[in-house]
């Protein structure tokens, strides 16, 4: 009984890091594609900042991609 009892708050925190992991996971990618659209909106000059725009959306999608993939791995553990 003890050992079940010491098990969930391990599991919960071992659950915690993973979220937490993810979030800085979707931070890093949608940024490094910001700072790539910036760069070339620098390079490229718009009107409109089409290229951070561009790039900050395909992040956000890349990012939601890898988070329901690794949401959905961790629910079928």
């Amino acid at each position: 009984m003890v050992d079940k009892e010491n098990q969930k708050p391990k599991k919960q925190l071992n659950n915690y890091i993973k979220f937490s992991g993810i979030a800085f996971q979707m931070i890093a990618i949608i940024c490094l594609f910001a700072f790539f659209g910036v760069w070339l909106d620098g390079k490229f000059p718009n009107n409109f900042s089409a290229y951070t725009l561009i790039f900050s959306l395909l992040g956000l999608a890349i990012s939601m991609y890898f988070v329901i993939k690794q949401v959905t791995n961790m629910n079928n553990e």
